[in-house]
């Protein structure tokens, strides 16, 4: 294994800057009248119903439609799961069998001003329905609502999978789509249907209940089982879209019975309160750190911060392998605990290094030996706050995620399935904070004063609570 070298404290702490500022302030970029979202800063970041208020929001079965008890159950985990792939983990949904209704309580958007929540409920995509239709005939009812009239060849069921990508088009210039990968039944039907189009003037189009949001030609027969959905979309819209394919097909069509605002039941000026707290008290524990620990308690501060963008990207959704989630108050009480167990891990170690200065090792041994020894006690100090918090998330999240499917089969099953997003969102921010602890408080802070001990103006024996010899 390769020696750590002098410029590795410098490429780390660059690094952990870049890090943070790119997790604090998102990255933009800005074309004529749009601007593009490329990483999602702390602006970004939805705010919970605990702290800004929301919408709750009743859905009920279209027209005189009978829903049985199963029908509700799988419509109830279709919504929590789309919830969760919009990002929304502070929600409460449950459902009424006697009335056939579902109720809905989620946190308002980032930046929401006019609090409409009529237009709240879009977000969720009106609970709305995917059909691909030969042709773009259309009708209207007695209301004067647009009613697709061509030949159904797809639904939302037949759809696999769905993705967002950015790729050119004809003419070589790049837009946003939907790529959809079909499943095999619905492979086969939209191979017969472009077969029988291709080369005419007929479209197959592709509406979300009555509206057509794409109405491409066929110009050969498609058989590879994929299709992609163009349009006047931007990078949020289409993944939007995607996520409401992939979360899955209502089995009925529903509409919105009724929609209200819910005040905050905590309030914007708490937040204000507890983050004016947590700076004050990050600055004394900075102070304190470097005083007591020295050169080590200065690489912890450094550390620190790293953890706390780690914490802020993983709800932003900063890291493309995971969504990002709601932050609510809970969720800011899951990062202060974490940032504890990053303070601790740093204490273990500075005072470990303090012990073997004094029993008069190096001080290369002395780090590399107090590194390695206080492993154990902040891998054991840490390891409980994991299995606490995959159990909270697992007992209070949405029904078909990796903790909840293993937790409810072997301990929760005789209770079943619940979700309370402001637990879920202290289990988040709390595995989240304790990952980022070993990632920046453990292996990043031992690279970085590994490397500064190879300065000669850093070999001081005092500089790490030692003696000078």
């Amino acid at each position: 294994m390769k020696k750590t070298g002098k410029s590795t404290f410098f490429i780390v702490t660059i690094l952990i800057l870049l890090f943070t500022i790119t997790s604090v302030l998102g990255v933009d970029k800005l074309y004529a009248d749009r601007t593009d979202t490329y990483v999602k800063g702390v602006d970004d970041i939805r705010l919970g119903i605990d702290i800004k208020g929301g919408v709750d929001v009743t859905f009920a079965p279209a027209g005189d439609y009978d829903a049985n008890t199963d029908q509700l159950d799988a419509a109830t985990a279709i919504i929590k799961t789309r919830l969760t792939s919009l990002g929304i983990t502070d929600n409460e949904v449950y459902s009424d069998e006697k009335s056939d209704r579902i109720i809905v309580r989620f946190p308002w958007q980032v930046g929401e001003s006019d609090f409409n929540p009529e237009a709240a409920v879009k977000e969720l995509g009106e609970m709305a329905e995917l059909t691909f239709r030969k042709g773009t005939d259309s009708d209207t009812d007695e209301d004067g609502n647009i009613i697709p009239t061509g030949e159904l060849v797809l639904k939302g069921d037949d759809v696999a999978s769905a993705q967002a990508q950015y790729i050119p088009d004809e003419n070589g210039e790049y837009e946003y789509v939907v790529a959809l990968e079909l499943n095999s039944e619905g492979s086969s039907k939209f191979a017969e249907a472009t077969g029988e189009l291709a080369g005419s003037s007929t479209p197959i189009s592709i509406w979300m209940d009555n509206t057509m949001i794409s109405a491409p030609t066929v110009k050969n027969t498609i058989t590879g089982g994929r299709a992609t959905i163009s349009g006047s979309f931007d990078q949020d819209s289409a993944k939007r879209l995607a996520d409401q394919i992939n979360s899955g097909a209502l089995p009925f069509k529903m509409e919105t019975k009724s929609f209200k605002t819910i005040s905050p039941t905590m309030g914007e000026g708490s937040l204000d309160a507890i983050l004016l707290a947590a700076a004050i008290a990050f600055v004394f524990i900075a102070i304190y750190m470097m005083i007591l620990y020295r050169l080590p308690g200065f690489v912890a501060v450094i550390a620190l911060i790293g953890q706390i963008a780690g914490s802020l990207a993983a709800i932003t959704g900063w890291f493309s392998f995971m969504n990002g989630s709601t932050l609510t108050i809970p969720g800011i009480a899951g990062i202060i605990l974490a940032v504890g167990m990053g303070v601790d891990a740093n204490i273990i170690t500075g005072e470990r290094i303090k012990e073997e200065i004094k029993t008069g090792k190096s001080l290369d041994a002395a780090i590399k030996i107090a590194y390695k020894r206080a492993f154990s006690a902040i891998l054991d100090g840490n390891i409980t706050n994991v299995i606490i918090a995959v159990i909270l998330m697992g007992a209070f999240g949405v029904p078909d995620s990796f903790f909840s499917k293993i937790l409810n089969k072997t301990i929760f099953f005789a209770f079943g399935a619940t979700a309370e997003g402001v637990v879920y969102s202290f289990g988040f921010t709390l595995l989240v904070g304790v990952v980022c602890n070993f990632i920046f408080g453990v292996f990043a802070s031992r690279l970085m004063v590994t490397s500064l001990s190879k300065f000669k103006c850093f070999r001081n024996r005092k500089l790490y609570g030692g003696d000078e010899k």
